[in-house]
């Protein structure tokens, strides 16, 4: 696996469906954060990292296109790749699968801003080698 992509497992728990006990829409937005977080840790840095450092990365555009459902206690693989990176945004894309059924695909744009949410360029350690700067 590359820099530019990382993969999770999460495991549906009960609170996270509804009452059909399939996965609520909303929570495979939390799943593409908890990927985000983890991959920036496993190149070595953290949110709290760049919140210390006065960047703050917050979603400014986020997508997600169902394709089947997700229950209770199934176990899902979270692909995640970093796109683009550049100027102030970082954009990725997501691919939720259950074995090897896809169940959503996702895309997220972050914004870099500062404390008083003024937009900021991204820090060059958070910009990384082997993205693209397009």
């Amino acid at each position: 696996m590359s820099r530019d992509q990382y993969e999770i497992e999460i495991r549906v728990r009960y609170q996270e469906t509804d009452g059909m006990q399939r996965v609520h829409h909303a929570n495979y937005l939390t799943y593409f954060e908890i990927a985000r977080t983890e991959m920036l840790r496993v190149q070595g840095g953290s949110y709290r990292e760049c919140e210390s450092q006065g960047f703050f990365l917050v979603v400014a555009e986020v997508e997600c296109r169902y394709l089947a459902a997700a229950q209770y206690d199934d176990l899902l693989r979270i692909v995640i790749q970093l796109t683009k990176a550049h100027g102030a945004t970082i954009e990725h894309t997501y691919e939720v699968f259950r074995g090897s059924t896809l169940l959503a695909k996702g895309r997220t744009v972050i914004a870099c801003v500062d404390q008083q949410g003024k937009v900021r360029r991204l820090p060059q350690w958070l910009l990384g080698e082997s993205v693209s700067s397009n």
